[in-house]
Formats: structure tokens, C-alpha cells, sequence
């Protein structure tokens, strides 16, 4: 747990070593490929190093777009055999990438020999075949969701901060309408009914109606069967379902809410959501509700490379409805590059976080483990097996989106102290190498071992 030191709200922990310093024991493998591509990586005694497996994995994805089928299997063997599956975080890690490029190689028709002689070869232990790449995520009942998310801070930090600024925007309203956009299936939403029933219980005055509108996925939305309605974490029951779970809590808590699914998708920059609350906005606009956006890790979904610049038009077409206040939370990283070698350093440079936290909160072995992990192996998957509309996973960094807000004519406000103080009262449940910062004097940022990890921003029309 954190000591008062370190909960400071600029707290960077820097003791910790950046993790491609680790090393794990690892002796020198023979049949190391001799070609000059490799000769300027650090000598065998130190293929566990992460810079050395980063560097592998480069050489690799670029001998398989470069279809130079001898090469990318002598990678490939020596990569197989520093990176088991069980391994430590960095060897997990460098796992997730060497699948991903397998199946990139499968899926492109690149070295389509070396497909072969990985299904072949049972030695290798990675026993893939082009007809059997997929990453296999888990579906949670609600349950284990909403338990799987306390586990860590990834999304709790989000909540956290969204659910006080959407308090902070309820002040004097007696209604309330709340677009949830949220890749965690409104599991921040029972934490909010709470905060709402309990402020109004002390103040003795009836709390607003609060209207719930989501957007849900069918599967025909879908540019490909990989991304249809199955952006992991998955739910195994319909929003319907879900819905009627939390009308039956609010109302146990003295809420009244209202919810709604209307069908749209990311693909098209949620065309028809957008369109339902023109609708909305026109009939209810007299009523002085507050209209609330809420967007945890969902926008990066929608597509930034097409004719039509779908994120700006996205966010304009949101300011059109004259929001009460629009809360951004996403994670800090930047996979949106055309290249595939800067978008797999990129990836390797941000998703060694997920593993190296992990130990902090599951034991080796558990179940749990198993789907966290699979989450994040589905996303490398998608960031380097994929190409074109079936590469959802396309993060932007926090300046890219504090551009497209300002460019779509919102302006950012600040969090109050409540909300920081709530931030490190739940970061003091998890492990000491969490913190966080503020940035751009209004911006919260979670960080692991001082590197920026998950943004939550607040913007309201300027």
C-alpha cells in the first residue's frame, strides 16, 4: 500500500528500474541466426533483456514484410525459445508479439512457408495454424467483470474521476441525461447511482431522473468478425439485460432511472446515436436537463484512416447538442501509425505495463490471470496482424485528443480537489508503483513507475 509520500498528486515513482532493464536468466541458444540484420543486437547472454526482444520482434516483422522466409524462421525459433508463454512479464510480453506477427504472416499471405513450418513444427510450442490465430478473450458474467476491473486502477482511475466531474455537473438539475460510451459495459454506472442516492439523502431532496442511453454493437456493424460486438472485455447477456440489473439498483437506492440502448457503432463514428440525440435534444431541450458524454476507452475505436475524418466529424457533431460537459478518458499511447515497425515499438513500449502490474494483483496460474492477459494479447493481435478497417486498436495520445477538442470547439476545465482526493484514496487500495499527476494544469493522469499510462480530461463547450 502507499504511504503518505508517495500519495502526493505529482507523485512519480522513479525508484523502479524502466522495465527494459530487466533481465531474466537466459543462456545463449545455438543456431543463433549470423546475419548482419541481427549482429547489432547485445550479445546472446542477454536475449531476456526487453531491448533485446524488441529488437527481435523489429527484425522479425520487418523480414516478414519484406517475405525473406529463411530469415523471419530463424527469428522466430530464437524468439520461441527466450519468450515461453509462462515466462516472466517481458517474456509474456514478447509472446503476445511473436504470435501476433505469426499471425500476421498467415493472415497477409506473407511467407505463407513459414505459416506451414510453424503448423508443422509441434516442437515449438506455439502450435498455431493460419486457421487457428484467433485470441481467445473470455466473456464475463457481471459479476466477474465488475470484480476483474476493481482489481486494478486501468479503469477504476477513469471512474473515479468521470463519476466526480459528473456530480460536480448535476448541481441543481432534476434531470440528468448521461450518453455512456464506455468499453467496460457501464460498470461505473452503480458507483454513480450510489454517489447520487447518498448526496441526496443527506441534502433530504429527491435526486434527478437519470436517463441512461448506450450505444451497443450489433454484429452486422462490424467491418470483420474479429471486432463484431467483441472489443474485449465481452459481457455474456445483452445490454437489455444489463439494463434491467441497474434500473432494479438505482431503484433500490431510491433512483429513478431510465435506460435506453440505441443500436451504433464506432465504425461509422456512431452515425446513429448521434442522430437519436438530435432527436432527443430537439424535444427535450426545454426541459433544462444536463446532457452528459461520457467516453472511457471507447473513441479510439472509431476508424481515423478514411475518407472521412470520422473522429473530427464525431466530436463537432457532439458540440452541435451543446453538451453540459463532456468527460475523455482513453489510454496515453499513440498506435496509430501506417507503419508496422513504429506501431509495434510503439505497442511493445506501452503494453509492457499491463504485464509488469500483473503480479501486483493475481497469483501465477489463476484464472483471472488468464482472461487479463488474453485481453491484452487480443490487442497486440490487432495492432500488428491487422491492417485497414480490421485494425480497430488505434489509441491517440492525450495532446492529439486535446487538439481534435479544441479544433471541435471545447474548452478544458479543471478537476476539483474532491476528485483528487477520491483518486488517491483509491489508488492507496492498489500496489505502491501507481500514482498520479496532474498535466496542463486541468488534466489527471495515472501513471505506473512515473510513465503516463491512462488520461481522464473534462471539456465543456467554449
Amino acid at each position: 500500500m502507499m504511504n503518505n509520500n508517495q500519495n502526493n498528486i505529482l507523485h512519480h515513482n522513479h525508484s523502479h528500474n524502466h522495465h527494459h532493464r530487466g533481465n531474466s536468466n537466459s543462456r545463449p541458444w545455438p543456431g543463433f541466426p549470423t546475419s548482419k540484420a541481427l549482429g547489432s543486437g547485445p550479445p546472446s547472454s542477454s536475449f531476456g533483456d526487453a531491448n533485446c526482444m524488441e529488437q527481435l520482434l523489429v527484425h522479425c516483422a520487418n523480414a516478414i514484410e519484406a517475405n525473406d522466409v529463411t530469415l523471419a524462421q530463424q527469428i522466430l525459433w530464437v524468439l520461441n525459445n527466450i519468450a515461453p508463454p509462462d515466462g516472466d512479464a517481458n517474456q509474456r510480453l514478447a509472446c503476445g508479439f511473436l504470435r501476433a506477427l505469426i499471425s500476421r504472416a498467415a493472415r497477409t499471405g506473407s511467407c505463407n512457408m513459414l505459416s506451414a513450418a510453424i503448423s508443422a513444427d509441434s516442437s515449438n510450442g506455439l502450435l498455431l495454424s493460419p486457421d487457428h490465430h484467433a485470441v481467445d478473450t473470455h466473456r464475463f458474467s457481471v459479476i466477474e467483470l465488475a470484480n476483474f476491473i476493481d482489481l486494478t486502477p486501468w479503469h477504476r482511475f477513469g471512474f473515479t474521476a468521470a463519476n466526480s466531474a459528473i456530480l460536480d455537473a448535476l448541481d441543481g438539475r432534476s434531470i440528468v441525461h448521461i450518453i455512456d460510451l464506455s468499453l467496460t459495459h457501464c460498470m461505473q454506472i452503480p458507483t454513480l447511482l450510489d454517489a447520487i442516492a447518498t448526496r441526496h439523502h443527506n441534502n433530504s431532496d429527491l435526486p434527478p431522473l437519470v436517463k441512461l442511453t448506450v450505444a451497443a454493437e450489433s454484429p452486422s456493424d462490424s467491418p470483420s468478425s474479429a471486432s463484431a460486438a467483441s472489443l474485449p472485455p465481452t459481457l455474456d447477456l445483452s445490454y437489455e439485460e444489463l439494463g434491467s440489473k441497474l434500473v432494479n439498483f438505482a431503484r433500490s437506492r431510491n433512483v429513478v432511472l431510465e435506460f435506453r440502448v440505441v443500436q451504433s457503432s464506432y465504425s461509422d463514428g456512431f452515425a446513429s446515436l448521434i442522430e437519436h440525440l438530435r432527436v432527443q435534444n430537439l424535444v427535450y431541450s426545454e426541459t433544462g436537463e444536463a446532457l452528459i458524454i461520457n467516453c472511457h476507452m471507447k473513441l479510439h475505436y472509431i476508424p481515423e484512416e478514411t475518407s472521412l475524418p470520422l473522429r473530427t466529424m464525431f466530436l463537432k457533431a457532439l458540440r452541435s447538442l451543446d453538451p453540459t460537459v463532456v468527460i475523455l478518458v482513453d489510454e496515453d499511447a499513440d498506435l496509430t501509425s501506417n507503419n508496422l515497425v513504429c506501431r509495434l515499438r510503439s505497442a511493445f513500449n506501452y503494453l509492457w505495463i499491463p504485464y509488469d502490474t500483473v503480479d501486483t494483483f493475481l497469483p501465477k496460474g489463476s484464472k483471472q490471470r488468464q482472461w487479463y492477459e488474453a485481453d491484452i494479447c487480443w490487442k497486440i493481435e490487432n495492432v500488428v496482424a491487422n491492417e485497414g478497417l480490421q485494425r480497430v486498436e488505434r489509441l491517440e495520445p492525450k495532446a492529439k485528443w486535446a487538439q481534435r477538442m479544441r479544433n471541435a470547439s471545447f474548452r478544458s476545465v479543471s478537476f476539483g480537489e474532491e476528485a483528487v482526493a477520491e483518486m488517491k484514496a483509491m489508488l492507496d487500495e492498489h500496489a505502491a508503483g501507481w500514482g498520479v499527476k496532474r498535466e496542463d494544469d486541468h488534466d489527471l493522469v495515472l501513471t505506473w513507475k512515473g510513465h503516463n499510462v491512462v488520461f481522464s480530461t473534462v471539456w465543456v463547450p467554449a
